[in-house]
């Protein structure tokens, strides 16, 4: 027999052995086609969580025209960690979040006095006890985002449960105050996810993307009281600066580019009297290009008058408390 057909063997033995061993489960029946879906389901699905009542005030805190609230999700090695993938090299690009980064932003909020939110996963809070004091007592807002940046779709109740709950308690250990607000991993949502809000005393989310406003969340048509401060791609730098050296395609977008749309983003929301809020990464804008370009925005953003730089709970309570 040779030396090929040996190791066929082997293998096919192998193969045998361990499919009796730990038999191969039944495969689920197929999700129908969406298509095919009763207007029951498609309706039941749409409904789960919508956009409730818009929450915007007629004025900002003295008489400011526009709210600017600057979101740093301090994510670092969790975006590796969650999928399992602990390559070194890969890590070590998270790292650069805390190693070169961080002392590079906050030396940048501070000299121009802007109070941030910093969203942090419950991992990258222990990997880096230290950064989560130092934001803190910098005088910026920490909020939950996940234990390890998990996909908060894919959990079951409990668990979501309590990954919420160890993430409160380690941020409010390291930052002497429990969070008040969540951002999801992703900005990925479960059923679970706006009633474990609720549960957990929590006041807002950052994660959903119906309006470039405040509003309140529903929930199956229920008011929750829950305001949702909402996100979107545009408005968030890893879609133009982040990089898969395996795919095909290399996509990337010079920070002048950058700064042209989130200019016109910003001149929108002064232009309507809104909200303007930026998703950024440490690790990602951190970089020296693009920090240059974010401190280029601020200082446009500066030069308006009526401008309110505020935290993330800053917003959220003023537009309860005012918003239309």
């Amino acid at each position: 027999m040779t030396t090929r057909r040996i190791r066929m063997t082997l293998v096919a033995g192998a193969v045998l052995a361990a499919s009796m061993a730990y038999p191969i489960a039944q495969q689920a029946t197929p999700e129908p086609p969406s298509w095919t879906w009763p207007e029951s389901r498609w309706r039941t699905a749409v409904a789960r969580v919508r956009a409730g009542r818009p929450l915007r005030p007629a004025s900002w805190p003295a008489g400011a025209r526009v709210a600017v609230a600057l979101s740093f999700d301090y994510d670092n090695e969790t975006l590796s960690l969650r999928n399992g993938d602990t390559s070194p090299s890969r890590l070590s690009s998270g790292e650069y979040g805390s190693r070169a980064a961080l002392p590079r932003l906050l030396d940048l909020l501070r000299r121009y006095g802007i109070d941030a939110t910093f969203f942090i996963p419950g991992v990258s809070a222990n990997l880096y006890p230290d950064d989560v004091r130092r934001i803190a007592a910098a005088g910026h807002e920490l909020g939950i985002h996940g234990w390890i940046h998990e996909w908060t779709a894919d959990l079951a109740r409990d668990d979501e449960r309590m990954l919420m709950q160890r993430s409160l308690d380690t941020l409010e250990a390291l930052g002497g105050r429990r969070p008040v607000g969540s951002r999801t991993g992703s900005w990925e949502y479960s059923e679970n996810t706006v009633e474990l809000l609720q549960e957990l005393g929590l006041i807002y989310d950052s994660s959903l993307m119906a309006d470039d406003q405040a509003y309140e969340i529903l929930a199956g048509g229920r008011p929750t009281g829950i305001v949702q401060l909402p996100v979107e791609w545009i408005l968030d730098d890893f879609p133009y600066f982040g990089m898969d050296r395996f795919s095909s395609t290399r996509p990337y977008t010079p920070p002048s580019d950058v700064l042209e749309i989130w200019t016109e983003e910003f001149e929108g929301a002064y232009e309507e009297g809104g909200l303007f809020l930026l998703t950024m990464h440490p690790h990602i804008i951190g970089h020296r290009s693009r920090l240059r370009m974010l401190e280029r925005l601020i200082q446009h953003i500066r030069e308006k008058p009526g401008v309110w730089f505020a935290t993330h709970e800053d917003v959220a309570r003023y537009v309860q408390e005012h918003g239309e």
